[in-house]
């Protein structure tokens, strides 16, 4: 088929598998033939990030020619390949399915239900762990070395690493071990792009001496140039010939975004600080330089071929605030008036909304990177001080990394303010290990520690009001999608906690829920009952660790049924605390109860197709709702 243009802008388009295994099989230098099989992969890579709409540009760009130089010429039939890092996972679908060992078609249903996940999940082939969570691959393929050592197995296991996830302690606790277990079939690549999510590594945490650390731990070190494909393959070779007896990292210097000058971080000027190609499909005019260049590239390594096209039919966003992005402002002033503020980051100024922050205060600013434990720990001896510590990443890793020097905060009874972004289902795009679905259970019992998830812009400025002025600590969950028009213009109520807002009068039929994604569905579900005779009163409950026994006795003798409808898993959640409220009470004749939330792993996909997946959509819940009442 004829090949698209660099200017045409109504299809994207793709290198057919066909098209590949046919230049490929006209290359007979191996070296030529990897850097020939990178080129088309990106080609497809950017093609996958455009058409869902989101995906990480620059983490597989850096890595495809490390990826397909394993791929093509070093691992062995029965050797194990992972990535630990797991935001190349666009680019290595690309390679896998370039080499027909995952199915054509799914180079059309990246971050799709059914398709392929944001991040490496075990349900793909060739995909033996979950990554995406950071720091710990290297643990992991300890594991396999031991395993295959009581089973008599031989195999050599290769990881690939980001030089960003080298912050994570886990990383560094699993070094020692392999060195003295003498593990000569771990292999470990450092993808060494010089950039984390936001900015440089050398600005964050520096990471020094890579060599220097590796060889210190007692492992064989090696270095090359990660695009050159003799270099590398030297490099392999090497590892194989001279330090088969012990564990081995080679450190691949890459660059982020390589590959074209569009995304190259080469490419960045001197004043500027932030990647804008970490995550998220690129603009439109960005996809076709990009495209052309790359296409322009293919063609000078494998002479002319054949490309497919596609249909361009991107998402219409909605032009609705997001959450984290009105919280920033709001962080910002509440600073301007409290110089106890503090606002400290795990790598994600960005998503957490705190570019106006780090702008407006930069001594109040404290850049933690990909170090969790850290920065919670940091916090507790900033609130030692008398300082406000706020203490931010997604949801799903500040939960869970830190539970532990959370705990020790709220022990010491020092107040705290975690701010989650990223909260709940959605985006469903990334995959189930940035879905915070457990944040509400693993924090619940904290002692002294309110969960709070505002519903709108409104209510999140208030949020952080309270913030400021409550004794206790808080876990401000944020909710990252745009916000939807029916939470968009909600007035914010008096927080007082423990008590919720009717947000829509109705019957005796009372749906709770809290924050935009499930008030929305409920007040649409509920529009769908009323055209049915079914009028639906539709609470906003933000506490979801705590209920007011007064407040839930009177919205109780107002309800024959009452359904609690969460963004988490249906244990040891909002619907957990209502219900033992309710035990308690003793109230004579109480309502019907039922919880409705997430029942198992988290589904990756477009968002409405995992609402519906979830049984979360407002038709879910309409006809959850109807079929109870019947």
């Amino acid at each position: 088929m004829a090949a698209t243009s660099a200017g045409e802008t109504r299809t994207l388009a793709w290198v057919p598998v066909s098209e590949i295994t046919r230049v490929l099989g006209g290359i007979e230098d191996p070296c030529r033939r990897a850097h020939a099989f990178a080129t088309l992969t990106r080609i497809n890579t950017l093609y996958m990030i455009m058409r869902a709409g989101s995906g990480h540009i620059g983490s597989s760009f850096s890595a495809a020619d490390v990826i397909s130089r394993l791929l093509l010429e070093e691992l062995r039939e029965d050797d194990l390949f992972f990535s630990s890092k797991g935001h190349d996972a666009p680019g290595l679908y690309a390679a896998l399915i370039g080499l027909g060992r995952l199915d054509e078609d799914l180079l059309h249903r990246l971050r799709r239900l059914g398709g392929l996940p944001g991040h490496p999940d075990v349900g793909t082939p060739h995909m033996p762990f979950n990554t995406g969570s950071l720091g710990m691959g290297i643990s992991k393929a300890k594991g396999v070395v031991l395993a295959n050592r009581l089973l008599g197995r031989d195999q050599r296991v290769y990881v690939l690493t980001g030089d960003g996830e080298l912050q994570e302690g886990q990383n560094w606790e699993s070094l020692a071990g392999a060195a003295r277990s003498a593990m000569g079939e771990l292999t470990v690549i450092v993808d060494h792009n010089k950039i984390q999510s936001d900015t440089w590594v050398r600005d964050v945490s520096d990471l020094g001496d890579l060599e220097a650390k590796f060889t210190a731990f007692g492992w064989a070190v090696l270095r090359c140039d990660g695009h050159d494909q003799e270099q590398l393959a030297a490099a392999f070779a090497r590892r194989a010939d001279e330090h088969a007896d012990r564990p081995a990292v080679i450190i691949a210097d890459t660059v982020k975004g390589a590959g074209c000058a569009r995304f190259a971080a080469t490419s960045m000027r001197e004043d500027e600080w932030r990647y804008r190609f970490h995550s998220g499909a690129p603009a439109r005019e960005d996809y076709l330089a990009a495209h052309g260049e790359l296409l322009e590239a293919a063609r000078a390594i494998c002479g002319p071929f054949g490309m497919s096209t596609a249909d361009d039919r991107p998402p219409v966003k909605l032009q609705t605030p997001k959450l984290p992005d009105v919280y920033g402002e709001a962080l910002a002033d509440l600073a301007a008036r409290d110089a106890r503020v503090i606002a400290l980051d795990a790598d994600l100024v960005l998503d957490t909304g705190l570019i106006p922050f780090w702008r407006r205060f930069p001594l109040r600013f404290v850049e933690c990177g990909i170090a969790e434990q850290d920065m919670v720990s940091i916090a507790g001896g900033l609130a030692y001080r008398g300082l406000l510590p706020f203490a931010h990443s997604f949801s799903c890793f500040l939960h869970a990394r830190p539970n532990e020097q959370i705990y020790t905060n709220a022990t010491e009874g020092r107040k705290v303010i975690y701010v989650g972004s990223l909260a709940g289902l959605l985006p469903a795009a990334p995959g189930h290990s940035h879905q915070a679905v457990r944040d509400v259970s693993a924090l619940a019992a904290m002692p002294g520690l309110v969960i709070l998830e505002p519903a709108s812009p409104e209510e999140t400025r208030a949020a952080v009001d309270f913030c400021a002025n409550t004794p206790h600590s808080v876990y401000l969950r944020l909710v990252s999608v745009p916000c939807p028009p029916e939470t968009a213009t909600l007035p914010a109520a008096p927080l007082v906690p423990g008590r919720g807002t009717v947000v829509r009068e109705g019957g005796r039929t009372v749906a709770i829920g809290s924050g935009p994604i499930v008030l929305a569905q409920l007040l649409r579900a509920a529009e769908a009952l009323a055209a049915t005779g079914l009028e639906l009163t539709v609470v906003n409950l933000p506490w979801l660790n705590r209920v007011d026994a007064g407040w839930l006795a009177d919205l109780a003798g107002r309800a024959d049924r009452l359904f609690v409808v969460e963004n988490h898993y249906t244990r040891g959640g909002q619907a957990d605390v209502v219900a033992r409220t309710l035990l308690e009470l003793g109230l004579p004749g109480p309502p019907a109860f039922l919880g409705i939330g997430v029942e198992d792993v988290p589904r990756c996909g477009r968002d409405d197709e995992v609402l519906a997946a979830h049984g979360l959509s407002a038709e879910h819940l309409a006809d959850t709702i109807r079929k109870h009442l019947s």
